[in-house]
C-alpha cells in the first residue's frame, strides 16, 4: 500500500489573492493604496515570499472584514506544515519529550481582590 503523499500548504498569499482579490476585480497596486502599505508588500505576499505580519493582518482584517486572528491562523498554519515537512522528522528524532508527569502544575490565579 502506498503512503499517500503530502499536499503543499497553501500560502496565505494565494488565499488573499485567489479567494479575494481576483474575485472583487482587486489589483496588488489598488489593495496596497488601500491599505496603506508599499505595493510591494503585498507582492511579496502574494507570491509567497512574505509572511502576513500582526500589522498586515489588522489592515487585511479591517479592509476584508475578516478577523485579523483568521488571516494569523492561516499564516502559522501555512508556517507548520511547512516546517513539519522540511524538518518534523528530524526535530521528532532529536527533541527528547519530557514526560507530563514531570510538569510542575502551573500557577494558578485567584479572584479574591486585593489585600488589606
Amino acid at each position: 500500500m502506498k503512503t499517500p503523499k503530502r499536499l503543499d500548504p497553501i500560502h496565505p498569499g494565494e488565499i488573499l489573492l485567489e479567494e479575494f482579490m481576483k474575485p472583487l476585480g482587486i489589483s496588488i497596486n489598488q489593495l496596497a493604496r488601500d491599505l496603506d502599505v508599499p505595493p510591494n508588500r503585498i507582492g511579496a505576499i502574494v507570491n509567497g515570499t512574505r509572511s502576513i505580519t500582526a500589522d498586515t493582518a489588522l489592515r487585511l482584517g479591517t479592509y476584508f472584514d475578516v478577523s485579523p486572528e483568521t488571516w494569523l491562523g492561516l499564516q502559522l498554519d501555512y508556517d507548520l506544515r511547512r516546517i513539519r515537512q522540511t524538518v518534523g522528522d528530524e526535530i521528532v528524532r532529536r527533541v527528547r519529550t519530557r514526560p507530563a508527569a514531570l510538569h510542575p502544575a502551573p500557577p494558578t490565579l485567584t479572584s479574591r481582590g486585593p489585600r488589606r
